[in-house]
């Protein structure tokens, strides 16, 4: 089985200190903080990489699933947005937006959405999120020929 693996080096207190999360594979590397984390400021923080890593699955689970039914996408754009509340348990991802467009060609709009709803399914990340409250999708169908 495949190991992917990041590092996360902290220094300082909670408020005052930062630190760099980094990928295995070196691609990325940032700056966090208790800022970029619970306010608004410069770096990167977990549920922004989390975003990222749910963008990206989606978009290749739905290209699995759309390749498994014959269609092959010109393109497909996803955005994912993780939602940080409070709850009593304390900071939470309460909630994931998926939105997703894609420009296949001879796809009917209803079938696309059946099939995106498939991919969030088994969408490995959505999958290993399954403990977040609610995950949401918004599929759209764009530059879609329209004989199918």
């Amino acid at each position: 089985m495949t190991i992917r693996e990041a590092s996360a080096r902290w220094q300082g207190t909670l408020k005052e200190g930062s630190g760099r999360l980094r990928v295995g594979s070196g691609v990325f590397e940032g700056a966090y903080s208790f800022p970029s984390r619970f306010e608004n400021g410069p770096g990167t923080n977990p549920e922004e990489l989390i975003a990222a890593a749910h963008a990206g699955c989606f978009s290749m689970a739905l290209t699995a699933v759309l390749g498994g039914e014959g269609h092959t996408p010109e393109e497909i754009h996803t955005i994912a947005k993780v939602h940080l509340g409070a709850t009593a348990a304390g900071p939470t991802i309460t909630r994931i937006e998926l939105e997703t467009q894609a420009s296949i060609a001879r796809l009917a709009a209803e079938d696309f959405e059946r099939l995106a709803q498939k991919a969030k399914a088994t969408c490995l990340v959505s999958r290993a999120l399954a403990g977040v409250a609610t995950i949401t999708l918004t599929a759209k169908l764009v530059d879609a020929a329209t004989d199918h």
